[in-house]
């Protein structure tokens, strides 16, 4: 008979090992969807795993969308990061991300045509803000009347989808675009284009405020009193209230940081890679960013690491799609498969398998 016994401490060596394991099952599981689907699954795999980075017919273009794709994902999880850690569960970045998006292009249209170096700053302020004001929303609801922030925030999500389908085919519409919902096109406004800060290199200015945000949270948790009272109050509850930690501080501390930096993330993307504001920007970002903050551990590091790993599945996943024909829906599985792997190879972190033997009746 097989049980779970619980182990005397957390596994050190599964904790490191499960993103891994993750990894090569969600491969091992996902080849075989793939030759369910008719496709070669080792051809698969070697296409969204290989072929972006090291292919000569693909790399060159591939390899500057790998930082692309992942800067905003890292932004998003590193903010989530913060509220998972305290136990404040943020699952509506993507709204926020929305939000944030539609105050930066909003803030830079404002100014349409005008040139000046200002109007970039302040769209990267109208895009933190925008994503900080909608995760208050959660927030005030929690701290004052004990809503459920999980529900609160998932919910804000489809509201702000139907703020965005508003904005496009209203307040923000382009009034040169013969009708056709969706706002003027930003990279073609210089004052408000993220344009890239190498040229070639995928680096804009979005990916680097994601590596400056790694940073900061490594230096937050690990050196400052803040990121202690922020793990203690995920840890333990109890004794973060006997050691004086404020728990509506840390909520609107942690939600408010997520929603900053998922509505900055909103709003490098809409005035780089997408350009515009339209009925279908939103990509899905905060919700991946979900996975891609469990899969880095909650560790800025890791993060940056799974960000990366992420957005190649991304990039892997439109290769395979356009050569083998591959469903869209099976790629969004096979990403959704590393989170079911990683959460299903954590009980190993506190259970260890025993083998027992059956008592005869």
């Amino acid at each position: 008979m097989i049980r779970l016994e619980k182990r005397a401490q957390p596994s050190k060596l599964w904790t490191l090992a499960t993103p891994f394991v993750a990894v090569v099952l969600t491969m091992i599981v996902g080849g075989i969807m793939f030759a369910m689907l008719g496709s070669d699954p080792f051809e698969a795999i070697r296409i969204i795993f290989w072929d972006p980075l090291f292919s000569e017919q693909f790399a060159a273009y591939s390899r500057p969308q790998l930082l692309v794709k992942a800067g905003p994902l890292i932004l998003i999880a590193i903010g989530l990061s913060m509220g998972f850690k305290a136990g404040i569960w943020n699952i509506g970045a993507e709204g926020q991300y929305i939000i944030g998006a539609i105050c930066g292009a909003g803030m830079g249209l404002a100014f349409y045509p005008a040139e000046s170096f200002i109007i970039f700053p302040l769209m990267i302020l109208a895009g933190a803000l925008g994503g900080w004001a909608w995760a208050m929303i959660p927030a005030v609801l929690k701290v004052r009347f004990g809503t459920n922030e999980i529900l609160v925030s998932l919910m804000l999500v489809y509201v702000a989808e139907a703020f965005l389908a508003s904005v496009s085919s209203g307040l923000l519409k382009n009034p040169d675009g013969m009708g056709f919902p969706g706002s003027r096109n930003l990279q073609q406004y210089p004052a408000a284009a993220n344009l890239e800060i190498f040229q070639g290199s995928g680096m804009h200015w979005g990916v680097l405020t994601a590596f400056l945000a790694v940073i900061f949270a490594y230096v937050l948790l690990s050196r400052h009193m803040l990121g202690f009272q922020i793990r203690l109050t995920g840890e333990a509850p109890r004794a973060a209230k006997f050691a004086g930690v404020n728990p509506a501080r840390i909520v609107f501390l942690c939600l408010g940081m997520a929603g900053a930096l998922a509505g900055m993330a909103g709003m490098f993307e809409v005035a780089g890679p997408a350009g515009q504001i339209t009925i279908d920007f939103n990509s899905g970002y905060g919700f991946t960013a979900i996975i891609v903050a469990f899969l880095g551990r909650l560790h800025p590091v890791g993060i940056l690491l799974a960000g990366l790993l992420m957005a190649l599945t991304y990039i892997g996943g439109e290769l395979a799609s356009l050569m083998l024909g591959i469903p869209g829906a099976a790629i969004q599985l096979f990403q959704g498969m590393l989170l079911f792997f990683l959460l299903a190879t954590d009980v190993f972190i506190n259970f260890r398998i025993r083998l027992s033997k059956t008592e005869a009746v």
